[in-house]
């Protein structure tokens, strides 16, 4: 069966949590850290402005997108696949579906804060269409401060990205 790709329902949030956890391991481990953030819960996630896309393969959840919708800004909050799913290509066409509904929603970009130098981060998103930029709004300055908050910045520089729609 193909990668299909659609909206999120309610019973699909707490598989995108376990996708999360799942793929967040290559974080912890890649950086050894033993006190990497736990994914957002379900709920919460279910409650930002926004939305979440699913990928199932075979029926199965395996990777999401997430992307908020905040103060006129359509922001890719995150994009997971499990690990035991990746080099598929699943990842570049959830993050080209999530470029396909922020432009379908009205926005003519599509922002995201990511590792500048983690070959699956800002390296994979620059060949999405995606270049480096400056947060200029007070939602994306509030973005580098959750990230602070959390102690991201320890593992590596961090960095915005933005892809035209």
């Amino acid at each position: 069966m193909p990668f299909v790709i659609r909206p999120a329902v309610r019973a699909d949030f707490d598989a995108a949590e376990e996708v999360e956890r799942e793929a967040d391991r290559l974080f912890a481990e890649r950086f050894e850290a033993s006190d990497w953030p736990p994914p957002e819960a379900a709920a919460e996630r279910a409650a930002q402005p926004g939305f979440l896309l699913v990928g199932e393969e075979d029926g199965v959840v395996v990777g999401f997108a997430h992307v908020l919708e905040i103060a006129g800004i359509a922001h890719l909050e995150q994009v997971a696949v499990l690990p035991r799913c990746a080099r598929r290509g699943y990842g570049r066409m959830l993050v080209e579906a999530a470029k396909a509904a922020a432009s379908a929603h009205g926005h003519g970009e599509l922002t995201l804060r990511t590792y500048a130098d983690v070959p699956w981060n800002a390296p994979f998103y620059a060949t999405c269409g995606f270049a480096v930029s400056e947060p200029v709004t007070p939602f994306l300055k509030s973005l580098v401060d959750v990230e602070e908050s959390l102690g991201l910045m320890r593992h590596g520089a961090r960095v915005q990205m933005t892809a035209l729609l």
